[in-house]
């Protein structure tokens, strides 16, 4: 079998890719092999988390009745009837996708890929047998697993992955996260929420590495006010059993500590998936455990591509598809041999994190502008000045709004508190249109809304 454009993996870029390629004419193949077709965002990953998210969501206005002159009765967590609910609507979204792949618009493998050169592929199929397939062009859109466990000790032990949080029926009563970022947060938010004893114990000196701090240090108030432990700048030692509980012994500030709960969740990442795909036979480097990447989604073998979590830098679902899309239009420009290549450009990189309070940020951050020596200016504005957050009873946190010293042109911004995930797109919009600090101010915001919060950043922005 020979094709213009192979695609290993058949998740979110994967798809993507699939589909700009046959708008393109490419005769085009997908080679899947895992065991249930969707790929990680619909069945590990945002929307499994997002529906836990809700339930959690739903368990925080219970409690916080009372301040709102109402009274709720005794509050009861059924993980059963939780898990039911995540795993219908994740079956809905997976048979929507399998369709999709399914349908006849390109060929689909399901089998894993091996490179035997750059460019022949062995596909050994779950059928069983293997299929030899030659491509013109291939993307690798495999994803990632989740990382390797640090602590020895802790396979002993026994813990949960992200994974397991997700198939399990059981809601443990305390619990403690290994990680500091968006994956770590958001589950230490579900649990919190369902009033689980949580602690989070993060080896940089801040969650959300990477991240300004005056950002990471809001969402660590915020989780704390929520009743989380949260433990930063720390090194872990070992893992060990406490009677009918497990154990965590780390250091942090200057001498060991420890945590003990039901269950420990390891949340320390996810590493590109690269391994049995013979990319040392395809001539294809490796930085850091994932393929060595252009601008142009581009790997160090021309013809071949990647796009997504194995190709970085963000793991994020809308900027998989980005890739995925460029990726094909540039395989295409390629195989015609005209035609210019087209780079990812990440100016409006946008980034979310579901936890209480949430976490969005678009376009540059403090951190990143320093780095470039680019001259800004910032300016922010709290939630608990602010008329609807404070009726909302929603009053942690910020906004942030950065722009050009010279001109005002909105270079980024960030929020830290209620619906950030919606609020953030105002800034995405404006910047995609180049707006300035000022004619932020100028647009009318009605009152009251949440969204009238940018008003008072970009009016002292704009003098």
């Amino acid at each position: 079998m020979t094709f213009d454009f192979i695609i290993i993996g058949g998740g979110s870029a994967g798809y993507a890719a699939a589909r700009t390629a046959i708008s393109l004419g490419l005769k085009t193949c997908v080679v899947d092999g895992a065991e249930e077709l969707g790929g990680l965002c619909i069945l590990r990953g945002c929307m499994p988390s997002k529906t836990l998210l809700a339930t959690a969501s739903r368990a925080v206005s219970v409690r916080r009745a009372a301040e709102f002159g109402l009274r709720a009765g005794v509050l009861e967590v059924r993980g059963d009837e939780i898990l039911a609910r995540k795993r219908r609507l994740i079956g809905e979204f997976a048979d929507y996708r399998r369709g999709q792949l399914e349908r006849g618009d390109f060929e689909l493998v399901r089998g894993f890929a091996h490179f035997v050169d750059s460019q022949t592929i062995d596909v050994a199929l779950r059928s069983g047998g293997v299929q030899r397939i030659t491509g013109r062009a291939f993307l690798l859109a495999t994803g990632s697993v989740v990382g390797d466990v640090p602590l020895p000790s802790l396979k002993d032990v026994g813990y949960w992955t992200t994974d397991d949080v997700l198939e399990s029926a059981h809601v443990p009563q305390s619990l403690v996260i290994l990680g500091g970022g968006a994956t770590a947060v958001e589950f230490a938010t579900y649990y919190s929420g369902l009033g689980r004893d949580v602690a989070i114990i993060q080896r940089s000196e801040q969650l959300l590495k990477g991240t300004d701090a005056d950002v990471a240090d809001a969402l660590t108030h915020g989780l704390r006010e929520r009743g989380v432990k949260v433990f930063t700048g720390t090194k872990l030692l070992r893992a060990e059993k406490a009677g009918e509980k497990k154990r965590i012994v780390f250091e942090h500030e200057g001498s060991n500590a420890t945590v003990e709960a039901e269950q420990i969740i390891h949340a320390l990442g996810r590493t590109p998936m690269v391994n049995g795909l013979g990319l040392d036979a395809a001539g294809i480097e490796l930085t850091k455990g994932r393929p060595t990447m252009r601008p142009t989604q581009q790997t160090s073998q021309s013809h071949i591509f990647a796009a997504g979590d194995v190709s970085g830098p963000f793991e994020i679902v809308h900027i998989a598809i980005q890739q995925g899309e460029i990726a094909v239009r540039n395989a295409a420009r390629l195989l015609a041999q005209k035609g210019e290549m087209e780079e990812t450009d990440y100016r409006l990189k946008l980034s979310v994190i579901f936890s209480d309070p949430e976490v969005a940020e678009c376009g540059a951050s403090e951190q990143d502008l320093r780095t470039d020596s680019t001259a800004f200016r910032v300016a922010k504005y709290p939630f608990n000045d602010h008329g609807k957050s404070m009726c909302m009873g929603e009053t942690d946190g910020f906004v942030k709004l950065i722009a050009a010293e010279h001109g005002g042109e909105i270079l980024g911004g960030a929020v830290v508190g209620p619906h950030a995930a919606e609020l953030i797109h105002e800034i995405v919009v404006a910047m995609r249109f180049r707006a300035t600090a000022r004619q932020l101010a100028e647009t009318p915001h009605y009152h009251p809304t949440l969204s009238e919060i940018w008003t008072y950043p970009a009016e002292e922005l704009a003098g």
